[in-house]
């Protein structure tokens, strides 16, 4: 009885798998360059922060490296509930500073400050969003701005880690996100869908923020509940993989499962709040790209029920005067499953032409980096998250050193 329930769920979710398989085999079709185009885009840079006064300074220091015209960009520092010196550090630096206050997360601190820069006497044509801790590549805003004079709205850069060989838990994080860009936002850019709208390193141009009302969102995965209010109006997020973002990631595991229980929560909270929404809107335009959009929100539900399987198997496993050749089998599943992350991890260093060998224990960990999302996603259903928890910076990291 149980063995027939792990077969029946695990069935399920291979059917739902079909999808992301089906989609992910685009990522072979040839990328479309875009033209270059002549900088006149003027955007604003937005950095939220809240007690960066380590890492700041790298950042607008990245960002006046910039190969885009100075009197085309303007950089604004939105400070709140800040306890040291991340104001002074941000003027010294050269970049504007806006004061935040009475927020609760960072969605609020766009608002604020986005709402202020939209005044149209400002002239601001688009607006970028990093976070504190980024350094960002040279050519960011060029490669906005040709996405922007080619029709794009709203553009999402590829996020790559600054600290990728501190240790193996950093090593999982830079893996992970190169998986993301390479099995979803790259094959759904190849075929007009939405590229995937998490972690810092976008762009916006202002007639979305109009059309909107501006920035509203609630929940602490703002980027993901603004690319939702995008969905529901057939707003694409376009790819722009050479506009790079280098961020920093944890390297203490208990720390990344802080930050990604936030994560996790945060998505099925926008699920909550927007999926009726998003399918209310199917009636409109662009289906395809809505329903792909349901399909990322019903993702962490599936997740979840994946532990379902896996929590019968180790009943299973623990019983073995019971059932002695289902625990044998599961030794071998947990097995395969093992060599089949690490070789997994292993092909999208290669094939993203980032080896080293000083990812090789992150190579070796990833599985349990990736099965640690199991118990994070079930969590997420039952327990939402509300707080926003500072994570510490270990380091300053520059440009030059990553890049």
């Amino acid at each position: 009885m149980l063995s027939d329930t792990v077969f029946i769920l695990g069935l399920l979710l291979k059917l739902f798998s079909v999808y992301y398989i089906f989609i992910g085999l685009f990522v072979f079709l040839r990328q479309k360059k875009r033209a270059r185009a002549a900088p006149s885009v003027r955007f604003a840079v937005v950095l939220p922060a809240r007690n960066e006064e380590k890492v700041i300074g790298q950042l607008i220091e990245s960002l006046k490296l910039q190969d885009y015209p100075d009197e085309l960009f303007d950089i604004y520092v939105a400070v709140n509930n800040c306890t040291d010196d991340t104001a002074a550090v941000a003027e010294a630096h050269g970049a504007r500073v806006f004061e935040c206050r009475d927020v609760k997360c960072k969605g609020d601190v766009l608002e604020q400050c986005l709402g202020e820069l939209m005044d149209e006497d400002l002239g601001y044509d688009a607006f970028c969003v990093f976070d504190s801790d980024n350094v960002v590549d040279r050519r960011f805003l060029a490669e906005c701005n040709d996405a922007f004079m080619s029709g794009s709205r709203v553009v999402k850069g590829r996020n790559e880690a600054k600290n990728a060989y501190d240790s193996w838990v950093s090593g999982c994080y830079a893996i992970y996100f190169r998986m993301g860009y390479l099995l979803y936002s790259r094959p759904r850019s190849a075929i007009g869908l939405s590229a995937k709208m998490i972690g810092t390193g976008f762009a916006v141009h202002r007639n979305v923020l109009e059309e909107l009302g501006g920035w509203h969102t609630v929940s602490l995965t703002e980027d993901i509940e603004f690319a939702e209010q995008c969905a529901e109006r057939g707003i694409r997020i376009d790819w722009a993989p050479d506009a790079v973002t280098y961020e920093e990631h944890p390297n203490s595991f208990s720390v990344s499962l802080t930050q990604r229980k936030r994560w996790c929560s945060g998505i099925v909270e926008v699920g909550r709040l927007r999926l009726g929404k998003l399918l209310r809107s199917m009636k409109g335009g662009r289906r395809a790209l809505k329903a792909d959009c349901v399909m990322y929100h019903l993702n962490p539900f599936a997740q979840a029920l994946a532990f379902i399987p896996a929590a019968i198997s180790i009943v299973l496993i623990v019983l073995p005067p019971v059932l002695p050749n289902e625990g044998l089998s599961l030794v071998g599943l947990v097995a395969a499953a093992y060599v089949g992350g690490c070789l997994g991890a292993l092909a999208i260093t290669i094939f993203t032409k980032t080896w080293n060998r000083r990812l090789l224990k992150s190579i070796l960990t990833y599985p349990i980096f990736l099965a640690s999302w199991l118990p994070l996603q079930v969590l997420a259903i039952f327990h939402t998250t509300r707080t926003w928890e500072q994570i510490d910076h270990t380091r300053d990291i520059s440009l030059s050193e990553v890049a």
